[in-house]
């Protein structure tokens, strides 16, 4: 079966997003599996310059690329990544997973963005849209695409 490892700057603080993820990773069960780990962000200060924002990010990507295995294959959701519609990301996981991937890794980034370190580990650089949601509403938005995902790859449907 395959896994899911998402990756996370921060924490969700709203019940209401962890309910979500936890409702979409329930209705996964049997299908893949969902887990999120959560890496620690960094304090902005307040008058932070360029050097202060480069300190973060990598302290950031540090902590982020620990929980990254050689092996996985790496999805970096990113405002410049690529576009795809929900179909076309369920054909790209159902084609990595028969190539063997068994563990896909998604890494959501904190309020800075992606370090560079981590965006030059993508496999994939992902983007939702032109908007920018709220981080944690992100992990929502990709527990559902994966759902999404898997019911279109099983044939199954997914709106009653």
């Amino acid at each position: 079966m395959v896994r899911f490892h998402v990756i996370a700057v921060g924490k969700v603080k709203e019940p209401f997003y962890r309910n979500g993820v936890a409702e979409y990773t329930r209705r996964l069960t049997g299908m893949a599996e969902f887990i999120v780990t959560e890496v620690a962000d960094e304090r902005l200060p307040d008058n932070a310059g360029a050097a202060d924002r480069a300190r973060i990010l990598s302290k950031e990507g540090s902590r982020v690329l620990s929980h990254v295995r050689p092996q996985d294959l790496c999805i970096v959701l990113d405002v410049g990544g690529k576009l795809m519609t929900s179909e076309a990301f369920a054909q790209y996981l159902k084609g990595a997973i028969l190539e063997g991937n068994s563990r896909i890794t998604v890494v959501i980034g904190g309020s800075l963005g992606i370090a560079p370190e981590v965006r030059s580990r993508a496999d994939l650089l992902l983007s939702f849209g032109f908007m920018t949601f709220p981080h944690q509403m992100a992990r929502l938005i990709l527990a559902e695409q994966i759902y999404r995902a898997a019911m279109i790859n099983a044939g199954r449907q997914y709106h009653r």
